[in-house]
């Protein structure tokens, strides 16, 4: 009796929150109207120019190609990444109450961390390319194939799956009894988990520890692969090397712009508040926006 007593009483406790209120960026007007617009016009023109770039790649023969397969796919994660918190973000802006429901909050979380793998095995799976390009141009088309783009595309999509299911159901039965205001402007696991009304030290560790490894590992990853092409490419051949490097700069540029981020709220021992929600804006708008730009830029 006592256990379906004590079974009834979670099962209410957890029922009870049904909504999450956000604080929101700034109670300033001036910050509200600036960030509005800038916010606004980010996400526009982040939605224009990757769904440019789709278009351009599916309807251009010429632009069949491995590279161009990646940069179509890249440019429609960040399509996704400007969904899932933009709008809402800027329909907040100037509310008074700014809420998600339960189920808005679970599903904000589960998109974001799912695009978010998906967009790092893409970029490794682009660095690849490169090396493959600059390190054994005669063998590009043979080894980039048709294959191993669906193998990079298939293996973005599992990973960012698994990546997000593996932390996410650690946390559908967690007990939520109040408080229910997250200091932030979208849901994301560690202030979500911290409202729970039990102990998560060790799921707020497992759940840092998960994303801060995937973004820090693959962040080195990414970074060695591009010193072992720009010290390949010096020992072959001087004039190559600028080129390589010209090469890679939007690359580069892409990585660090992603992951800086990322590396910042997930692995910093000591995160800041106000400068992760800054971060996690820019993010959320600048990145899906600045990598159409930083590769349109680099290719006629």
């Amino acid at each position: 009796m006592s256990c379906c007593k004590e079974h009834q009483w979670k099962e209410k406790n957890h029922s009870m929150v049904s909504e999450f209120l956000f604080v929101g960026l700034t109670n300033s007007w001036k910050l509200q109207v600036l960030l509005f617009v800038f916010a606004s016009v980010f996400y526009m023109a982040s939605m224009m120019g990757n769904s440019l770039i789709i278009f351009t790649v599916v309807s251009d023969p010429h632009l069949h190609s491995p590279m161009y397969f990646l940069l179509a796919n890249l440019s429609f994660i960040d399509l996704g990444a400007s969904c899932v918190t933009c709008p809402k973000m800027i329909y907040d802006l100037f509310r008074k109450h700014k809420v998600i429901s339960f189920r808005g909050c679970i599903t904000q979380i589960f998109f974001i961390h799912v695009i978010g793998g998906v967009e790092v095995v893409l970029l490794i799976g682009m660095a690849y390319d490169r090396y493959v390009a600059i390190c054994k141009p005669l063998h590009y088309l043979t080894i980039m194939n048709a294959k191993m783009c669906i193998f990079i595309l298939v293996s973005a999509w599992v990973v960012g799956l698994m990546h997000s299911l593996v932390q996410f159901v650690y946390i559908l039965n967690l007990p939520f009894c109040g408080p229910n205001i997250l200091d932030s402007f979208y849901c994301d696991f560690p202030r979500f988990i911290r409202l729970a009304c039990i102990d998560t030290n060790e799921l707020e560790l497992m759940v840092s520890a998960n994303s801060g490894f995937i973004s820090v590992g693959s962040f080195f990853i990414l970074a060695m692969s591009y010193i072992v092409i720009i010290v390949t490419v010096q020992k072959h051949s001087s004039s190559g090397f600028s080129k390589a490097l010209t090469t890679l700069s939007a690359h580069i540029s892409v990585v660090v712009l992603f992951f800086g981020p990322l590396i910042f709220i997930y692995s910093w021992p000591s995160p800041s508040t106000h400068l992760d929600k800054y971060l996690a804006i820019f993010d959320a708008v600048g990145t899906p926006f600045l990598n159409p730009v930083i590769y349109t830029l680099r290719n006629q």
